[in-house]
């Protein structure tokens, strides 16, 4: 598992040290309400997410900060979220780019624990049906911390074959042309 292009400080990515909803961190207008009152009570999308049927109010807080990071902060397309009760998740389904396919986050907050078995009942239930038959399954784990800092890891069934380097010069290289013969081999 290797980390994908999360913030390098501070929460959702957002600059100057602001909440996932643009406020000043720990100041009056945060996410606990203060002079502006609680906003994300009132956020429709928020609001949509409660009354799916997943029990856990952390799953649903993780989520609603990972829609808010993908949505307001990396400026994906087609955020939508989507309930999956038997796993009691709420995933999102987005794409990076708008001609990109959809990809699936899995937001889970910092303190839950996955074991293997859970990871690949999420992999499973939760990734869409692939366009290629021979494509690995594949989620994005969306994890959350209470500040709201989010990392994400991309998570295949099996080995995924690295694209080849992008400069030209390690495309000569000898140890290269050794690692992607044992690639395809």
């Amino acid at each position: 598992m290797e980390p994908v292009a999360g913030p390098a400080e501070g929460g959702c990515g957002l600059a100057g040290g602001t909440s996932a909803g643009g406020r000043e961190a720990g100041g009056q207008g945060g996410w606990a309400g203060g002079a502006g009152g609680n906003w994300m009570a009132t956020h429709p999308t928020f609001t949509e997410m409660m009354s799916l049927d997943i029990s856990d109010s952390a799953q649903i807080y993780a989520a609603f900060v990972v829609y808010l990071d993908l949505l307001e902060g990396r400026n994906w397309h087609e955020v939508k979220h989507v309930g999956v009760a038997e796993l009691q998740l709420v995933c999102l389904h987005a794409r990076e780019r708008e001609q990109d396919s959809l990809q699936v986050m899995v937001p889970v907050p910092v303190h839950i624990s996955l074991s293997h078995e859970r990871i690949r009942e999420i992999m499973k239930k939760a990734s869409l049906p692939q366009d290629d038959p021979d494509a690995p399954l594949s989620v994005t784990l969306a994890i959350v911390e209470s500040d709201s800092t989010v990392v994400y890891y991309k998570m295949t069934d099996g080995f995924v074959i690295p694209d080849p380097p992008d400069d030209t010069e390690d495309v000569d290289n000898k140890q290269w042309r050794k690692k992607r013969k044992k690639l395809f081999k």
